[in-house]
């Protein structure tokens, strides 16, 4: 699938994409192409521009997680959707199969996390007695349990930790599906984690309306009853 077959919204200021599990959104230490550099030579062909393609990352996933993913087609539009994330004012909505049932069907998560950089890991810690303890919070609602003993979560960030789903959801005894990382008993078959960005919802920065962009889910046969 070409990159433009990945766009799930654009308009002058904002384009969003469907990311692959796998794909980087930003150029790191791999050098391994990245969603950034892809879109602004779509783009540059796509419209033939002559000069260099604007392209700013607006928020990042992981590289095993798929789903929506960001991009901001001009400075001022960057600008402005970094102040709504600063303030809170992004909606971010993951879904998640875990390999564990939660303790109850909905739920909100509050803990402290520390990152360890050497391990690229995050943990839970005790309280914010640690300088570098980070609040973190999430609320959780289940969707549906499938005859395999896998369970579907719907996810609401609060706040935007490192690794901060994966972690918060282990640390309750629901690993995600793949993630050996966090606990979860075997990797998939194609080194994805069964974490996907679902839906981001926020205040255009020039138009001023609401935006709501969805990436469909892509484990919907594994849960054949579920309801929203």
């Amino acid at each position: 699938m070409s990159i433009g077959g990945q766009i799930l919204y654009e308009d002058n200021h904002l384009i969003a994409l469907n990311k692959l599990a796998g794909q980087i959104v930003q150029a790191d230490k791999t050098g391994d192409l990245c969603l950034a550099d892809l879109l602004k030579d779509f783009i540059k062909q796509r419209d033939n521009k002559p000069g260099n393609v604007f392209c700013g990352v607006i928020h990042r996933i992981d590289r095993p997680v798929s789903g929506v993913v960001l991009f901001a087609k001009t400075s001022k539009a960057l600008s402005r959707m970094n102040e709504l994330i600063k303030q809170r004012d992004f909606r971010k909505i993951y879904r998640a199969v875990v390999t564990g049932k939660p303790p109850s069907t909905q739920g909100h998560l509050e803990d402290y996390l520390v990152r360890n950089q050497k391990l690229n890991k995050s943990f839970v810690t005790q309280g914010n007695t640690r300088p570098d303890a980070k609040l973190a919070s999430l609320d959780y609602r289940l969707l549906a349990s499938s005859r395999g003993g896998y369970h579907l979560l719907e996810i609401e960030l609060h706040t935007g930790r490192h690794h901060q789903i994966r972690c918060q959801l282990a640390h309750i005894g629901c690993p995600i599906k793949g993630d050996l990382k966090y606990g979860a008993p075997r990797s998939n078959p194609d080194g994805s984690i069964c974490l996907h960005a679902f839906k981001v919802e926020f205040e255009h920065p020039v138009k001023h309306e609401t935006i709501t962009i969805t990436a469909p889910q892509p484990w919907e046969n594994m849960f054949p009853d579920k309801t929203e």
